[in-house]
C-alpha cells in the first residue's frame, strides 16, 4: 500500500513580501514574480507526475493566487508572458476558487479552503513594514528588538492559539485521509512552521528559511499513524522526501 504524500507548499511571492510587509491575515496578491514562481511549481509537478488527489488552501489572497498560477502551470495553459492572470477579478479571493480543479481529463480535484492555514494574525502590526511599526509603536518595537522573550502584540493572536491552529487542521487532514491519498496544501510561511513541527511530534516551533513556493514532501503511514510501539522509530514508515526544496525555480 503506497504511504499518504503530503506536499507543503508556501505561496508564491505577493505585493506584500515585496514591500517587506508583515501581511499577516491580510493579504495582497502575487507580483509577476509571484505567479511566475508559482506556474513553475505547477509544470514542475505535471513534470514528475506528483498529481494531488485533495488540494488544501489557505483563503488569502495570496495563497488563491497561488493556486491558481499553479493549476494553470500544471495544465500548460497559463504563460508569464500573457495577462490571463491579470484578468481574474480580484473582488474576493474565494470566488476566485472552484470547489473543483481539473488538471487532466480524468482528472478533477476536490479544493477547501481552510482558515485553519491563515496566517499569522499579527494584530496591530498587520499590513505594516518594520519601519512603519516602529514610527507607529515605538516603545513596543524597542521591547521586540531589545529581547528575544516573546512579547505580546496588541489583537494578534498568541503563539498557543496558532499552534492550536496547526493542530487542528492536521487532525482535520488525518481524519479525512488514508494511506494512497496525495494531499496539496498550500499556506503561509509561520504557520507552515507550525504545522511541520505537529506533524514532527515537536514540543517547539523552529524557525526556518522558506523561500515562496519552497515544496516540503512527507510521506507516512496513516494506518499507524496513531499506534505505539516500535513503529514510531521505523524509518520506513515515515520519511521526508522534500525540505524547503525549491529545485522548480532554476
Amino acid at each position: 500500500m503506497p504511504p499518504l504524500k503530503l506536499l507543503l507548499v508556501r505561496h508564491g511571492q505577493s505585493v506584500g513580501n515585496a514591500e517587506g510587509r508583515m501581511e499577516g491575515v491580510s493579504s495582497t496578491g502575487l507580483t509577476l514574480q509571484g505567479v511566475e514562481q508559482s506556474l513553475r511549481l505547477g509544470r514542475h509537478l505535471a513534470a514528475r507526475g506528483w498529481r494531488p488527489t485533495h488540494i488544501y488552501c489557505s483563503p488569502l489572497e495570496r495563497a488563491t493566487d497561488t493556486l491558481t498560477a499553479l493549476t494553470q502551470g500544471f495544465t500548460g495553459s497559463g504563460s508569464s508572458d500573457d495577462d490571463w492572470f491579470s484578468k481574474i477579478p480580484k473582488s474576493d479571493a474565494r470566488k476566485r476558487i472552484s470547489a473543483q480543479i481539473v488538471l487532466a481529463p480524468d482528472q478533477t480535484v476536490t479544493v477547501e479552503l481552510r482558515p485553519e492555514l491563515m496566517e499569522y494574525n499579527s494584530g496591530i502590526f498587520t499590513g505594516l513594514t518594520w519601519a512603519e511599526a516602529c514610527d507607529r509603536y515605538p516603545d513596543l518595537c524597542q521591547q521586540l528588538v531589545t529581547s528575544l522573550d516573546w512579547q505580546p502584540i496588541p489583537k494578534a493572536e498568541t503563539l498557543e492559539q496558532g499552534q492550536a491552529r496547526a493542530q487542528q487542521f492536521l487532525d482535520h487532514l488525518l481524519s479525512r485521509h488514508g494511506n494512497g491519498d496525495r494531499i496539496l496544501v498550500i499556506g503561509h510561511h509561520w504557520l507552515l512552521q507550525q504545522v511541520i513541527a505537529r506533524l514532527l511530534g515537536c514540543d517547539r516551533a523552529w524557525g526556518m528559511p522558506m523561500a515562496n513556493t519552497a515544496q516540503f514532501e512527507f510521506w507516512l503511514d496513516r494506518d499507524r499513524w496513531y499506534q505505539n510501539g516500535p513503529n514510531r522509530l521505523n524509518t520506513e514508515l515515515w520519511q521526508i522526501k522534500r525540505f524547503n526544496d525549491c529545485t522548480h525555480l532554476k
